[in-house]
């Protein structure tokens, strides 16, 4: 009797090719397919809704156990791939969520906040603690980009402020912000996921509805925030920063301040450029590339 678990086929790809290989493969009873580099191309946090690739892709399928993998193997489409091996590998069973739970841990974000897992206690009950399950869209603070906006907003936001995020994706950042003390937030996504992981970590967090608005880009709320806000976090990339200038700045209230990151830091220069003179940026912190930039809202 075969020791219990899984049987794994690898293939190399091209990006184009991944979309009819993952479906030969499934079609070929594979229970699961993961995407992996081949090539060691960094992909950039990507912006709500995108599902980047890279050039070359490895291309891992799961079967059960006890079936002859060898027609699959055979009988793959030779113009899908640039490469496969020759035979099934073993892979044992294992306990799946309980390895992949174990993977999170409570993360300290400046002098105040923890981001927390909702299935492990609090290392610091009394600090600022939010809780969040990584789910349906990006931002569990796990990048540096996200982390340098927590350690932000744990600097910056003070007892009554009205916090705008906008590219919200899990709601990361409005509900540090709120509960960090700031009164009102909303939070703006283009992808309805977003919308949806951030009612879900809201409610996960105690938060009122009142206190936490999400909506999609175009909504009329965003309008009745128009100069009122003492807080914009924006974590996305650089071309959608310097694109929605005119909104983040039409948002925030004279004196207000704008806090974005989702930038390498040799685009600093450009941003700060697009964005002055009504607000001065500076780049506040750098981790390993990426730049966050923070100034004040100065109308002139």
């Amino acid at each position: 009797m075969s020791e219990q678990g899984w049987q794994e086929l690898r293939f190399e790809c091209q990006q184009a090719n991944v979309e009819p290989l993952e479906d030969y493969l499934f079609e070929s009873g594979a229970v699961a397919v993961t995407l992996n580099d081949n090539a060691d191309q960094p992909i950039l946090e990507p912006g709500p809704g995108e599902t980047p690739l890279w050039d070359d892709v490895q291309v891992i399928a799961l079967f059960q156990e006890g079936i002859d993998l060898t027609p699959v193997i055979e009988n793959v489409p030779a113009e899908l791939i640039t490469s496969k091996e020759d035979k099934a590998t073993h892979v044992p069973d294992q306990e799946w969520e309980k390895a992949w739970m174990e993977s999170f841990h409570p993360m300290r974000m400046g002098e105040r906040l923890w981001i927390c897992p909702s299935w492990i206690a609090p290392p610091e009950p009394k600090a600022v603690n939010v809780m969040l399950d990584p789910g349906l869209a990006f931002g569990t603070g796990t990048h540096p980009t996200t982390a340098m906006c927590l350690g932000a907003l744990d600097r910056y936001v003070v007892s009554g402020d009205r916090v705008v995020d906008y590219g919200c994706g899990t709601g990361i950042l409005a509900i540090a912000a709120l509960k960090l003390g700031a009164g009102v937030a909303l939070g703006v996504d283009n992808d309805p996921q977003a919308i949806t992981a951030s009612r879900q970590n809201s409610e996960r967090n105690g938060l009122d509805d009142a206190r936490f608005e999400v909506v999609l880009p175009g909504h009329p709320s965003i309008d009745q925030w128009q100069g009122k806000a003492d807080v914009v976090a924006a974590n996305i990339l650089a071309g959608p920063l310097a694109d929605l200038a005119p909104i983040l700045r039409g948002l925030l209230r004279p004196g207000g301040r704008l806090i974005m990151a989702g930038l390498l830091s040799d685009q600093s220069a450009a941003l700060i450029e697009t964005y002055a003179p009504e607000i001065q940026l500076e780049v506040a912190q750098e981790v390993e590339g990426w730049a966050m930039l923070t100034g004040l809202y100065e109308p002139r």
